[in-house]
Formats: structure tokens, C-alpha cells, sequence
């Protein structure tokens, strides 16, 4: 697959960035809202013009003279989108006109050497528009839009793919590469979980809880393995939540997991466990995901005596009864500890979560646990009782989690007992493992040579 060209989207906060990248990308990928500094860290997409394929990076609102550390760290991440772009545009505000920030940043993208086009966003009207012409000053080529209604925006794709360099082939590969998205509670390490396997500052991370505001998607090749890495945002309790950015954040990060294979769930180790944990497992769980639980802050944890450990984790099992079969490591993202254990465990899980077992195989399972479970032939456990109704026959129905259907047939309609549902769950993961992956069954009653 050939590699794209990248456009950088920078300016001072509260200008329109993110719904500038929402509209050429044709995404609702950075969150949009009234309130300054949304977006925190890059978030990236693909812009499709002239049947040709650019790669677009939404970045932070600059605030270079701001001592708080989120500014700080905000151009810091805009600092990186920059250095890697082809081209950059450069937002601005046209009904507010040019401010002393505007000044700053005019001197300092005219020293980095690349192209730049200035936006005049929010150039509805044409008074509007005429009065953005101030913005030439700073030596730019001006493009007046309105991102909000896509006003001029096809002007600005044009003057971008004059200066950007594409390479002839672009077709594109069957990815086989792993989506992981890495959940949990806000400020339990995700973010520095992510960079720690990555190696790189590639999100913000500081003890402010709720700064991954957006899911950021990161590819990663590791022993020739492909990952896609999503740290999504953390998850708010239902009520909890009053800013619109945080409302969001929930919502994104269910969509992330949804787009996931494999999600790893970190939990405190100094908090333990709480039922908002539970909760978001819930959604990963809800979501077909493999789950692998990472207690982090584990080197924080103080050592009282040899049993921590499986202390903590008896508790996390009885918190968490529906992921009993969830491997759980204990690492600290911000020293390394065990870190190095997790992408391993996520291709194991990714692996098994794509397995299809052979019918052979699938038909002995059957005759040895399901049709003549125990050495005698005897009615499943029905809801609401016992009735005549048997099991006939047992076969996969799917993958990505594996799913598998039984067939029943006489008594009634009422149902599999969820405990003779869990026997056959147990004796599938004894017989063939299904590591870290959720194992769905399914139903199928048959009345009369009728499916019900």
C-alpha cells in the first residue's frame, strides 16, 4: 500500500478545527462543541478529492504561553503533527479577525518550510468573508470557508492536491492486523499504558482524569504481527457526566470497542475494584470482545505479605463473575513492569477468537459431553423444569467470538436452563480453550421437523 500524503489542521482553540476535519473527512471522528480545548490529542483520518487519498490530523488548540499542563502538552502533540505533515492548514477565526496568538503562529509557520493555507472559517456572509482579507498579511494563500455549512471547503481541497506529492499506487490491503482497544475508568493509565507499549509520547497523558477525550487509533507492528491500538475515552458514569465532551467520550468509547477484536480492561490497583469496572467490562463483553484484565499501578500496591496478589485477584473474580475466564496481569505502566506481557496475550486472544473447530472434532465434543453427558442419556434442564426436551445436535455458527448453536427437539419451546448453557460453555473452553474470548450459544428449538 502506497503512503499517503499528511495534512495538518492547527490554530488557536475554539476556531472550528475539529469540525473543519469532521467535514473534509466526512467523519464525526474529533468531538465538535462550544466549550475550548475539546480536542486534546491528533486524531486522524483519510479526505478523498480527485478519486486521490490524503491523510488528515486534527491536532489540539495552540496555547504556547499557557502554563497548564494540558496547553502545554497540547502544542506539544500539535508540535509532532506539524513535523510529520506535508502541508498545513491553518485555521482562523474570520469573525473574530486576527488576534496576538494569530501573530505568534504566523511567525512560526512561516518558519517550518512548508506549505500553508489559511482557512477564514466562519465566513458565512459576504461581509464576513470581505473582512477575513486582513489574514493576508500574514503572507499565506487564503481560502475564506464556513466548515459548518461547507461553504468554499471544495477550494481548499483544490489548493491543497496542487502542492501535495501521491504516489501511483494506492490500492489497498486486506489488513489483518488486530484492533485493540485499551478501556477502562478515567485516570487508571490508559493513556500511559499506550505510550509504554509504543515507545513514544503518542498521547497526552497527566494526572488530570478525563484528558482522552477522543478514541486515537495507532498502528503498531510488533514480530511482524499487526496492531491497531485504540485508547479510548474514559468511560463516565451514567448521571455523572456534565460536560458535553465527557457525554461524548462515553459514546466514542462504545463505538470504539465495537470496532475492537480485543479489548484490554485496566482497573486501579491502588482503587480496586468497583462497580463502574464491571460496568465498562460489561460493554466490552455486550461488544463480543476478547478481554484481557490489566491491574495497573501494581508497583504502588503496597507488598504486606505474599497473598496480595491473589487476594486482589479473588476479589476482581468476584466482582467480575462473567469474565471468569479472563487472564489477568498485573503491571505498572508507568515503570514497564509487565507491560511487555500484554500484546502477546492480545494475539493469543485475537488467534482464538477466530477459531473454527472441525466438525470431526465438534461431533465427538457432542457424543462425549452433550448427547451422552456423564455416561447417561438424559433431558437438559429446561426453564422453569425439567421437560423431555433433548439437545440433538451441536455446530459452530460463527467466529469473531465463536458461536455455536444447539439444536433441541421435543418438550417445549421454554428454553435451555442458563446453568445447562454454562455446563456446555465449561466443556467447550476445557475441550478447546477459547482464550480470553467470549463464547456466544445460540438456540434452536425444533418442533414437528420445524425450526421454532
Amino acid at each position: 500500500m502506497s503512503k499517503k500524503p499528511l495534512v495538518a489542521i492547527v490554530g488557536r482553540p475554539n476556531v472550528g478545527k475539529s469540525t473543519l476535519f469532521n467535514r473534509l473527512t466526512g467523519s464525526r471522528r474529533s468531538i465538535v462543541g462550544d466549550e475550548p480545548g475539546i480536542t486534546r490529542d491528533r486524531i486522524y483520518g483519510d479526505v478523498e478529492w480527485r478519486t486521490r487519498t490524503f491523510e488528515l490530523v486534527d491536532t489540539g488548540g495552540i496555547v504556547p504561553d499557557d502554563d497548564a499542563i494540558i496547553p502545554a502538552n497540547i502544542f506539544k502533540q500539535a508540535g509532532f503533527a506539524i513535523e510529520k505533515a506535508d502541508a498545513i492548514v491553518w485555521v482562523v477565526d474570520a469573525r473574530a479577525g486576527a488576534t496576538p496568538l494569530d501573530e505568534e503562529l504566523s511567525v512560526y509557520l512561516r518558519n517550518i518550510g512548508k506549505p500553508v493555507f489559511i482557512a477564514a472559517n466562519k465566513a458565512e456572509t459576504k461581509k464576513v468573508e470581505e473582512e477575513a482579507a486582513e489574514f493576508y498579511r500574514f503572507g499565506f494563500e487564503l481560502i475564506p470557508v464556513s466548515a459548518e455549512h461547507g461553504t468554499s471547503v471544495g477550494d481548499l481541497l483544490d489548493k491543497l492536491f496542487d502542492v501535495l506529492e501521491f504516489e501511483e499506487e494506492q490500492d489497498e490491503e486486506v489488513s489483518d492486523e488486530i484492533k485493540l482497544a485499551i478501556i477502562g475508568r478515567p485516570n487508571v493509565g490508559k493513556s500511559s499504558l499506550l505510550n509504554k507499549i509504543l515507545g513514544e509520547e503518542r498521547v497526552i497523558v497527566s494526572p488530570i482524569a478525563g484528558t482522552t477525550r477522543d478514541a486515537i487509533d495507532t498502528s503498531l507492528t510488533v514480530d511482524e504481527q499487526k496492531f491497531l491500538l485504540i485508547d479510548t475515552a474514559g468511560i463516565r458514569r451514567k448521571g455523572k457526566t456534565t460536560e458535553m465532551a465527557e457525554k461524548l467520550s462515553v459514546i466514542m468509547a462504545k463505538k470504539a470497542l465495537e470496532r475492537a477484536d480485543v479489548a484490554v480492561m485496566v482497573i486501579d490497583a491502588i482503587e480496586g475494584v468497583t462497580n463502574l469496572d464491571a460496568n465498562i467490562a460489561g460493554y466490552a463483553l455486550d461488544s463480543g470482545c476478547s478481554i484481557i484484565l490489566a491491574v495497573n499501578k501494581w508497583d504502588a500496591v503496597p507488598e504486606k505479605h505474599t497473598n496480595t496478589v491473589y487476594e486482589f485477584e479473588r476479589e476482581l473474580r468476584r466482582n467480575m463473575k462473567f469474565l471468569d475466564w479472563a487472564p489477568v496481569v498485573f503491571i505498572s505502566a508507568l515503570n514497564g513492569q509487565r507491560v511487555e506481557k500484554i500484546l502477546p496475550l492480545v494475539a493469543k486472544a485475537a488467534e482464538a477468537r477466530n477459531t473454527r473447530i472441525q466438525t470431526s472434532r465438534l461431533n465427538r465434543f457432542f457424543e462425549d459431553n452433550v448427547s451422552q453427558p456423564r455416561g447417561g442419556s438424559a433431558p437438559a434442564p429446561v426453564k422453569g423444569g425439567v421437560s423431555r426436551t433433548k439437545v440433538q445436535f451441536l455446530t459452530q455458527g460463527g467466529t469473531r467470538p465463536p458461536l455455536f448453536v444447539l439444536f433441541t427437539s421435543g418438550g417445549d419451546k421454554g428454553g435451555l436452563h442458563f446453568s445447562y448453557l454454562r455446563y456446555i460453555e465449561n466443556r467447550l473452553r476445557e475441550e478447546f480453550e477459547f482464550f480470553a474470548t467470549p463464547v456466544r450459544l445460540k438456540e434452536r428449538h425444533k418442533t414437528k421437523g420445524k425450526a421454532a
